[in-house]
């Protein structure tokens, strides 16, 4: 399958080194909102929905993990960033990884948040078969209790609402399609071959991926670095904003263990 252009975000100096921002399955770029500024105080940030999701073209299926990382490619070369640093949560870690293991010179430093390497595929694929019944928007409540924990998501119901339009958005079929490249996921052979400096990030209440995942992926990727955050779901990076937004300028920012 070819690369779609996927609908895209940048912010920052167009001269500063270049921070790419992947989105969570479901999810869609308006996810990173809350790091978006700080990161661009330092980087030109690109931010970008997934395909089937947000804005972008939902071409017609199967998708394969491959098909989302040349997307990245195809979005690199039309911002013009020879090598960049790449960050991704769920789904878009996975596709960050995939693109630090395949590509290896595009990829400056890594970070992923609440994602895998293997996932449970049965739990994907069931989700897939009901996108495909009766669309996106009855998943979303369900979904939307998994990214965040309990007590935080009962002080923001604004944003509960925001996350739930963002599921209900997405297209059914594309949708669907990224259920079945997260079930279809094996990456444990791809961790040793990731050489860019690496950041995973754990939530540690995250019912969706567990920090089991992430201690794994620590595990197999050569010199990574382990952070989890608490109080913490899927989407950490909602719960924990400022403190995601440091960890993530920290870990760009270094220059000593390139």
């Amino acid at each position: 399958m070819s690369a779609v252009a996927v609908p895209h975000t940048v912010i920052g100096d167009d001269a500063a080194p270049v921070v790419v921002l992947s989105n969570s399955l479901g999810a869609t770029r308006g996810m990173w909102d809350p790091q978006v500024p700080a990161l661009a105080e330092r980087f030109r940030v690109v931010t970008y929905d997934t395909r089937g999701h947000g804005e972008s073209p939902a071409p017609a299926g199967p998708y394969a993990l491959d098909d989302l990382v040349d997307d990245v490619v195809a979005l690199l070369d039309e911002v013009g960033a020879d090598r960049a640093h790449v960050a991704g949560l769920s789904l878009g870690g996975m596709t960050a990884m995939r693109l630090a293991a395949r590509e290896p010179a595009r990829v400056q430093r890594l970070a992923v948040l609440c994602t895998s390497s293997k996932t449970d595929p049965q739990g994907f694929l069931d989700r897939a078969a009901a996108a495909r019944a009766g669309g996106t928007a009855p998943l979303a409540p369900a979904v939307v209790s998994r990214w965040l924990t309990p007590p935080f998501a009962a002080e923001q119901p604004e944003l509960v609402g925001r996350l739930e339009a963002m599921i209900a958005g997405a297209d059914d079929e594309g949708y669907a399609a990224c259920c079945e490249v997260v079930a279809q996921l094996d990456l444990r052979d791809d961790l040793a071959r990731i050489a860019a400096p690496t950041l995973v990030i754990s939530g540690a209440e995250d019912p969706a991926l567990p920090p089991e995942h992430q201690r794994l992926i620590a595990a197999g990727i050569p010199g990574a670095r382990l952070l989890t955050v608490s109080p913490a779901a899927h989407l950490a990076n909602l719960e924990r904003t400022a403190e995601i937004a440091a960890a993530l300028l920290d870990h760009f920012d270094r220059t000593g263990d390139q």
